[in-house]
């Protein structure tokens, strides 16, 4: 086992707190490379007991096509502060101000990209403002709450976390299988002793109330196809969260591109990075600047 305990950030990025009028959220930001005409600037969302990280091996090919890449961790991820135990700061309204000061901080309108949580959050920034916005990607996010055999691994941390400490519920979840399976994706991202890092930065109340959410969010679809922006459904082709064939009718409601990433399961920014990579720069190019 690897005794690193400090992730790598991408080539050609930098690490820095991203000042917003909510506060400050850790920031990885890869700027276009160099000699490449800059095209616009990307707003990346990770999701539920994941972080920034999930998305490096994002960063250097989109930076390739000519687009900034500013990924975050939320309020309580990582390394990103919050209460510790006051959930009330972690309500979806809370959490979609945060990402419309973080957007107005880049001083550009962005394109937002929202992994599974981050989707979900990213949508009711969307709902409350999409003024900020250029474009809105749903990966591997769906219309409502998760799917039952998800509900109960969440209900599983939630009673953990009742009655252990963060230390413990890490080891109890390395007893269940590797972290890439149980702790959010690791492929090319971090080892066992980043991983661990990570866990242990998050805070209990953003856990619960995110994994609260998670269980009970409502179908917004309608309400975000009023929407005037242009949106992009993307997933792997299997997903035990949303099942494929609920975005594939969720993109329809939207009049949403769609992509599927073959051999990508929940998290195709680290299963199929480059394909991922190739279909979001593909999308923006798409809108025409």
């Amino acid at each position: 086992m690897s005794t690193r305990a400090v992730f790598t950030p991408p080539p050609g990025a930098r690490t820095y707190p991203l000042r917003t009028a909510r506060g400050e959220f850790a920031a990885v930001d890869s700027a276009v490379a160099p000699g490449v005409t800059p095209k616009g600037t990307a707003l990346l969302l990770p999701g539920f007991t994941g972080s920034k990280e999930d998305f490096t091996l994002l960063h250097e090919p989109l930076a390739a096509r000519g687009y900034r890449v500013v990924a975050v961790d939320g309020r309580g991820q990582f390394e990103s502060d919050g209460p510790q135990s006051d959930e009330s700061a972690y309500t979806r309204g809370e959490l979609a101000r945060d990402v419309l000061a973080q957007a107005a901080a880049l001083g550009t309108r962005v394109h937002l990209v929202g992994h599974s949580l981050g989707g979900q959050i990213a949508r009711a920034a969307v709902l409350l403002d999409h003024a900020p916005f250029l474009s809105f990607t749903l990966v591997s996010s769906g219309p409502a709450q998760i799917s039952d055999s998800q509900q109960q691994r969440v209900k599983l941390l939630r009673d953990a976390l009742g009655v252990m400490t963060m230390e413990e519920v890490w080891d109890a979840i390395l007893a269940m299988g590797p972290p890439e399976d149980v702790g959010g994706p690791a492929k090319g991202i971090g080892d066992v002793v980043q991983l661990r890092r990570r866990w242990l930065g998050n805070k209990p109340a953003q856990l619960l109330a995110t994994g609260s959410q998670l269980c009970t969010e409502p179908d917004l679809v309608g309400e975000l196809a009023a929407v005037p922006l242009p949106f992009h459904v993307l997933s792997g082709s299997q997903d035990d969260t949303w099942p494929v064939p609920l975005l594939d009718d969720m993109a329809v409601r939207l009049r949403a591109r769609r992509t599927v990433i073959p051999g990508a399961d929940h998290s195709p920014n680290a299963d199929e990075p480059l394909p991922t990579a190739h279909a979001l720069a593909d999308f923006w190019d798409s809108l025409g600047g």
